[in-house]
């Protein structure tokens, strides 16, 4: 028994190893890496804007930082070569999802969306092949927000699906790399401000009223799921729901 524990133990830090959280300039992904920097991780981080990338690597002692589109592959190439050889953990946040209804789509955009999500998220599990070691992870960032149709949630719906899918099936063929996906409800971050506008407060206040948690979810939450899944190596092709219950309000 204390043999189990003392193996839990060395595994809860991230002291020594190396972190690399694409979408790394605010909410959910900023917040993982300030997380991971505190359990000691070296830190890369990436983002597309320049100057709130700057600041968020100063603010979280990160080693260095990128600007960077995911859809982008060849920057996406050259970030990863300027990487350490050894990545111990890939945590790739992103955009949020795009809603329309069928009659009013933007199929370019709709595609734009796609590329970003899903062939991103195999364009990075491909360049981690070879660089993260047994135990090491990718995390990807999903969502819970269209699991139950609706008007204009056929995009969001999309990647709601396959992000577990890619995750099930890259935990399969990149073993020993553990890939994980986080299935995030609604997460109060500068991101949901934007979606909704001038809605934001009426949102809070009906979560926190529904919600059987009593209070709405922050990246704090979700980046220490995502540091957990980072650190216990037995978890790997699974996926995990952080909403505060929402999924089991009718």
């Amino acid at each position: 028994m204390t043999e189990t524990l003392t193996t839990v133990q060395s595994e809860g830090t991230l002291a020594g190893q190396t972190v690399v959280v694409i979408g790394g300039s605010s909410g959910i992904g900023l917040e993982t890496a300030r997380q991971a920097r505190a359990a000691g991780a070296r830190l890369f981080i990436t983002g597309r804007n320049r100057e709130r990338l700057a600041q968020a690597a100063t603010e979280i002692g990160a080693e260095s930082s990128a600007t960077l589109d995911v859809n982008d592959s060849v920057r996406l190439e050259r970030v990863f070569s300027g990487l350490p050889q050894q990545i111990d953990h890939v945590l790739v946040s992103g955009g949020g999802p795009t809603y329309a209804p069928i009659a009013e789509m933007d199929f370019d955009e709709a595609l734009r969306g796609f590329e970003e999500r899903l062939i991103g998220a195999l364009r990075i599990a491909q360049l981690c092949i070879g660089r993260i070691p047994a135990g090491g992870s990718i995390t990807l960032i999903g969502g819970t927000h269209a699991r139950r149709p609706g008007l204009g949630l056929v995009l969001a719906a999309i990647g709601t699906a396959a992000l577990p899918a890619i995750a099930a099936n890259a935990a399969i063929e990149l073993a020993p790399i553990r890939v994980n996906t986080i299935a995030a409800g609604f997460v109060d971050t500068p991101l949901s401000a934007r979606l909704l506008g001038g809605h934001l407060d009426e949102r809070r206040d009906e979560l926190r009223a529904t919600l059987p948690i009593h209070r709405v979810v922050g990246p704090e939450d979700v980046a220490a799921l995502a540091v957990h899944l980072m650190t216990n190596t037995a978890l790997t092709g699974a996926t995990y729901d952080v909403d505060g219950g929402q999924q089991l309000i009718p």
